[in-house]
């Protein structure tokens, strides 16, 4: 198939026929997670297919990378649980539009890049937690309702179930070592539907799950006070949809440059989710962000482009319009078994191979995320616990490094060099390494290979310099960055040391 330039992308060719059979693969996948998270949330089943319909369509036209899927996941869907049970679905419609208000503000302000901030062991137990919740929601789908009661299949329905399973697993296996011209998985889909159809075996199907039919999204205005008491309900819960939101969003984002080897726009991205959740707010939409198990069933299907995201979006539309009695017939057998083969591909199998070779704290901080993401269904929490623990680790590290090497000169003045940065964490160590008493009368610290960080950078060094003082000496300051002088400047109210002007000295950030 001959390559052509997107019109979305210019900078980017695409093969149609890989993002048309990626799309309709991708819906197909979609339509029974989205309508489970709206029954599990209280909300009507199609709110789900309506966040499915409009956070695909919108973000796969703007959003920061192609080849991204968004709809109605659960990672936002489970913050408005409690909104639902205590104010309504008029509540929760507003929340999803002020959420999406605040991922717009987060994009236009540029604050998408923090995302960086997320350490490789972070992201490593981040994708392996979600690697087991792929596949231990797919588990679910092996239980029934009886009498009112959720029970697990047994005999007939057990084993066609597990065959089915199998069936579809054996397909999306072997099938690429035939051709890779048409989407393993959605050849997996469409064989095991041929042969549920033909042997009218008795199975699970998708209308088990809610009915799919309906019409066009309405457009609907939140009913609800508009006053100060209303805020204060639905901005909390706002906040942390929007949160949650933008950190599944922005990790997928990064790891779908990992796999693609290009470059997403984080800010980009978070301007389009906001603008999906403010009209999922208004069209009866469940709310949603980027959906990470979908994103590796459209990668692993050939797309790289906008299209695909644009074709799942619009078939879920024309199955919720016209579709409804074809794809309510769909085995659920099917599905569950794409999305196993999606845990497995989600999973960091490489991180077992360096695992032995990874710093202690970096194996505990990656188990430890994995082990929230899996146990709390929290993806935000889980990765911010992760950078919060990783970050301490660091400071504690890096507060080891200061150093100190002193020496007299020839007029009798003692020299100390400090190596190392001089922050909140390391301010202890660089207080002991001065010995005020035995000191000559003047003392030069060099900052060459050092830098002030912070304010308790200042604080120790105005203590030091007090202490000095008291003990009839003088201490100079020398070799310090641009920067590092003007905190210093910006702190004169607190601090009065002297400074040794050098205008030989060139540090890299004065050259950026």
């Amino acid at each position: 198939m001959k390559k052509v330039y997107n019109l979305f992308d210019f900078s980017q060719q695409v093969n149609y026929k890989n993002e048309i059979l990626a799309g309709l693969t991708v819906a197909m996948t979609m339509i029974p997670e989205s309508l489970s998270f709206a029954i599990l949330a209280g909300f009507p089943p199609l709110m789900g297919l309506y966040a499915a319909f409009i956070a695909g369509l919108i973000t796969a036209v703007f959003g920061g990378r192609p080849g991204m899927v968004s709809g109605g996941a659960g990672a936002t869907v489970v913050v408005l649980i409690a909104l639902m049970r205590s104010n309504g679905l008029e509540y929760v419609l507003a929340a999803v539009a002020l959420a999406g208000v605040f991922q717009i503000l987060i994009g236009v302000f540029k604050l998408g890049k923090f995302i960086r901030l997320v350490p490789q062991p972070v992201m490593y137990g981040f994708v392996n937690g979600l690697a087991v919740i792929i596949f231990m929601s797919q588990l679910e789908q092996f239980k029934t309702l009886i009498n009112g009661e959720t029970v697990w299949l047994q005999g007939s329905s057990l084993y066609i179930m597990l065959g089915l399973v199998l069936l579809t697993i054996a397909i999306v296996v072997l099938f690429p070592k035939i051709t890779k011209a048409v989407p393993a998985s959605l050849v997996a889909i469409i064989v095991v539907f041929v042969l549920v159809l033909v042997f009218n075996i008795n199975t699970k199907t998708v209308q088990d799950i809610a009915s799919v039919q309906g019409g066009f999204p309405p457009f609907h205005i939140p009913q609800i006070p508009l006053n100060f008491e209303t805020l204060k309900i639905i901005a909390p819960y706002s906040m942390i949809v929007a949160a949650v939101g933008l950190t599944e969003g922005l990790l997928t984002l990064n790891l779908v440059d990992e796999i693609t080897g290009t470059r997403g726009n984080g800010n980009r991205e978070c301007i389009a989710q906001g603008a999906s959740n403010i009209t999922n707010g208004f069209f009866f939409g469940m709310g949603g962000c980027p959906m990470i198990a979908q994103t590796l069933v459209n990668l692993s299907a050939g797309s790289r482009a906008r299209l695909s995201g644009i074709i799942a979006a619009i078939t879920i539309l024309l199955i919720i319009l016209f579709g409804a009695p074809v794809i309510g017939r769909l085995p659920m057998a099917a599905l569950v078994g794409v999305m196993i083969m999606v845990a497995f591909g989600t999973f960091e199998w490489a991180s077992f191979n360096i695992i032995n070779k990874m710093p202690r704290h970096d194996i505990f901080i990656g188990i430890l995320v994995a082990v929230i993401t899996v146990l709390l269904h929290n993806l935000a929490l889980a990765v911010l616990v992760g950078v919060i623990i990783s970050a301490l680790v660091f400071a504690w590290e890096s507060a080891k490094r200061i150093r100190a090497r002193t020496y007299i000169d020839e007029n009798g003045i003692k020299h100390y060099e400090i190596y190392g940065p001089l922050f909140f964490g390391s301010v202890m160590n660089f207080m002991e390494k001065f010995n005020i008493e035995s000191d000559p009368k003047q003392i030069i610290i060099d900052f060459k290979e050092s830098r002030v960080s912070d304010m308790s950078a200042i604080d120790a060094l105005n203590n030091l310099t007090k202490k000095y003082s008291e003990s009839g000496k003088i201490v100079e300051l020398k070799h310090l960055s641009a920067d590092c002088r003007e905190l210093l400047r910006n702190a004169e109210a607190v601090i009065d040391v002297s400074i040794i002007e050098d205008p030989t000295y060139r540090v890299a950030v004065d050259q950026q």
